[in-house]
């Protein structure tokens, strides 16, 4: 399934902004103070001048946010990409446009929009210097109130997405998007293995269907593989119960899986590459740390053919792609809980707590 075979109705997130009416900017109906978390060390919340957009960008109303795991690295300080004293957190988060910078053609007064995890990355091969400029590390993120948006990240949402489903896509969306749609689309009657039950692996399952794919779906609770059916997925396996599941899933399939995402790390990858069909792909999705006492297989590939690749999340344009594939099947992303504003601590307390199904979010506005 490539892009072009996507048909989008009249109702295209994506619309001819030329023909937009002008609309009159809205910072005089809404307070000039801004709230917002800022991360140093821990979580600390300020009030401050609402920001003014400068040259190619928007300054945007927060309606929701959400946090990743990634932002719990971030503020453990284990995330490759050191936090910025005092930024405000987030990558992932959605608000009302409500004031352009001089310049801007990508958004109007009003639009619904979200935000690329790389502030500068469109399209194309990924450099050093865009991924090192991420929203909510070394860009103010989406945990207050206002939020300064750059023009090349802009990304209209899926319209029929309420404010807290259209905050969780940019991160764990964008990420297992791209882990089956990157650098060739999946193909329809492939088979996916999904290894873990966070939030990248819970969309990974609803696009994987979505393209035609088989899912087999590993997890650590019981308690969630009903769940995980109910999502999509054919097979579930307990890796608690079944600890050697690569062989499992290789018994089960006769041939193993085509495409593994691996949503867990080192402490699976060992287990994933023995469930990889010959000339399969694991994904091993984001920044990731070894589990407490796991040290890397000395026999890592074994008798497998297969690569393993890392990525990182995607550009503007895999989101776009994305949003129209949601748009067409009307997808819509697991909430697990929201919380309110005032409650962002316990936002992060709860994702940390690995209690979580499906996305947290806090709502802003």
């Amino acid at each position: 399934m490539s892009d072009n075979d996507i048909h989008l109705s009249d109702n295209d997130i994506h619309r001819v902004l030329a023909d937009a009416p002008t609309r009159t900017d809205h910072r005089s109906q809404v307070p000039a103070i801004d709230t917002a978390y800022h991360l140093d060390g821990g979580l600390t919340r300020t009030e401050r001048s609402r920001p003014e957009p400068g040259p190619h960008q928007v300054l945007i109303r927060v309606r929701a946010a959400s946090v990743n795991r990634r932002d719990l690295m971030l503020m453990d300080g284990t995330y490759p990409l050191p936090a910025t004293p005092g930024i405000v957190p987030l990558s992932d988060g959605v608000g009302e446009v409500i004031a352009l910078g001089s310049g801007v053609t990508g958004a109007r007064i009003g639009d619904r929009i979200t935000a690329s995890y790389f502030v500068h990355w469109v399209d194309g091969p990924q450099t050093l210097a865009t991924a090192a400029e991420q929203y909510g590390a070394n860009f103010d993120g989406f945990l207050a109130t206002y939020a300064l948006i750059e023009e090349d990240s802009i990304v209209h949402v899926p319209a029929h997405l309420t404010d807290a489903e259209a905050a969780t896509l940019s991160c764990a969306g964008l990420v297992a998007w791209s882990a089956l749609t990157t650098p060739a689309p999946l193909a329809p009657g492939a088979r996916v293995l999904t290894v873990g039950s966070g939030a990248v692996a819970l969309y990974a399952i609803q696009f994987a269907k979505i393209l035609g794919a088989e899912v087999i779906s590993i997890t650590s609770s019981q308690e969630k593989t009903d769940r995980l059916r109910a999502l999509g997925a054919d097979a579930v396996i307990d890796r608690t119960v079944t600890t050697d599941w690569g062989d499992a899933v290789m018994e089960m399939t006769g041939t193993g899986a085509e495409h593994i995402v691996d949503a867990v790390g080192l402490p699976t990858l060992e287990q994933s590459v023995r469930a990889g069909a010959y000339n399969s792909t694991v994904t091993m999705i984001g920044a990731m740390t070894p589990a407490p006492g796991t040290t890397r297989p000395d026999n890592l590939f074994g008798s497998s053919y297969l690569s393993i690749r890392r990525i990182a999340v995607g550009s503007r344009t895999n989101f776009e792609a994305m949003n129209r594939a949601i748009t067409e099947h009307r997808l819509r992303p697991v909430i697990d809980r929201e919380f309110d504003f005032d409650d962002a601590v316990e936002a992060y307390d709860y994702l940390r707590s690995g209690a979580s199904f499906g996305k947290v979010v806090i709502a802003v506005g």
